[in-house]
């Protein structure tokens, strides 16, 4: 019988590509990912697969003309995005937006925080297998994309928050469609939780994968929901405010056990959160200018530009030279719907930045992917990055971060 027997060999384990077009890598992200099974040994990112030197680009344009790369770092979080760059060129100007225009970006800034977390949900619903929420949530982005539209003529890449205010007033109507969308929306997110939040498969697939405990968040330097979802009460909005988030009463939701299902719960309520801000923001939206007074930096009035040929000469220099912005250097973060999302700007006194590095909230979370991976099956890596990661963003931190590497 031993003749016959096979003979004992050791199995080797198994090392795979996930992506670059995998599916549910949701953009160029490749994972070298080394299985005994079906479970995961290891699991190495490789990133940098959408690098195209943003941050290089920018030093060659004015500071009006770095605003849109802002826009197409992350698509799903554009105008948060915008509203660092311009907060932190303003505090080198050393000028303020007016009242209005810190209203409008509140507003809009909150409106883009649920525009993200519904594309991060329904993505990680659709990653597992529930269609139904994708289909019935993007019906509700496609009028988020519809009031982005009407006040900037972009639907998503819309270059509105600028240094020193925003772009245009808000259309005549818009505000109230606003208000009607809010008061609807909720009953949309009672729907979808009412799919997913006590749904068997759901919670077997989301809760005890890829827990992180609260010491492990601080010491991979995670921010955002990865942060909060392991308990850590840690928002931007509270502790360093900006804009007018210090004028708004709203709670910062937190988990209890930093798994999948912990980050999903908070996604949900931060969404009902960001409706509570919107409607504040509604009521309190004063009258009054939506930029600067200062012909340096904001555009003047069309009706000016008709009558004074100083405003038409201060147009014409704006948008061909730019503004000079005194010499010195600043970082300023905002509380981006994945995270803190930093800019770090240096001015030499010139019409363009000396040096501008751009701090994504995705790359802290990437280097903790292997300790979150290992150990899961190979299917809990897709839930893994769906709801740990967010990975709906990789055009920003793969574009962006392929050059942190080297800066």
């Amino acid at each position: 019988l031993q003749h016959y027997a096979p003979k004992e060999k050791d199995v080797s384990n198994l090392t795979i590509n996930f992506g670059p077009q995998h599916p549910a890598a949701h953009g160029v992200l490749r994972l070298v990912m080394e299985l005994s099974g079906e479970s995961v040994k290891k699991c190495d990112p490789h990133i940098g697969l959408l690098h195209r030197g943003t941050e290089k680009l920018i030093e060659y344009k004015t500071y009006l003309q770095a605003l849109p790369y802002f826009d197409r770092l992350d698509y799903v979080s554009m105008m948060c995005n915008e509203e660092a760059y311009s907060l932190a060129v303003e505090k080198l100007l050393n000028i303020q937006a007016p009242p209005r225009a810190q209203w409008i970006r509140v507003l809009y800034g909150e409106l883009t925080r649920i525009l993200n977390h519904i594309m991060a949900i329904t993505a990680h619903a659709l990653d597992i297998g529930a269609m139904t929420p994708f289909f019935w949530m993007f019906e509700e982005r496609e009028k988020m994309f519809e009031f982005y539209e009407r006040v900037s003529g972009a639907r998503m890449h819309a270059a509105y928050v600028r240094p020193g205010g925003v772009h245009q007033d808000l259309p005549l109507g818009l505000m109230d469609d606003i208000y009607e969308w809010c008061k609807n929306f909720s009953i949309r997110i009672d729907e979808v939780e009412e799919m997913l939040t006590n749904n068997r498969i759901w919670r077997n697939r989301t809760i005890d994968i890829g827990v992180v405990t609260a010491e492990e968040a601080l010491n991979y330097g995670f921010s955002g929901v990865m942060l909060r979802g392991s308990g850590i009460k840690w928002d931007l909005r509270k502790s360093q405010p900006y804009d007018k988030y210090d004028e708004v009463e709203f709670d910062v939701p937190i988990g209890s056990n930093g798994d999948c299902y912990d980050r999903y719960l908070c996604r949900v309520e931060e969404m009902r959160q960001s409706l509570r801000i919107m409607l504040q923001a509604l009521n309190k939206m004063p009258e009054g200018e939506i930029k600067v007074d200062d012909a340096k930096v904001a555009p003047p009035k069309r009706s000016e530009m008709k009558m004074s040929m100083e405003s038409l000469i201060h147009h014409f220099k704006l948008y061909t030279e730019g503004y000079q912005v005194p010499p010195g250097a600043t970082y300023t973060a905002v509380e981006a719907p994945k995270g803190e999302f930093g800019v770090y700007l240096v001015s030499d006194g010139s019409s363009r930045p000396y040096r501008c590095k751009i701090k994504a909230p995705g790359f802290a979370h990437l280097a903790g992917l292997d300790k979150m991976a290992r150990g899961h099956m190979l299917a809990d890596v897709v839930a893994i990055i769906g709801k740990k990661m967010f990975f709906f963003f990789l055009v920003f931190f793969l574009e962006v971060l392929g050059k942190s590497f080297n800066s």
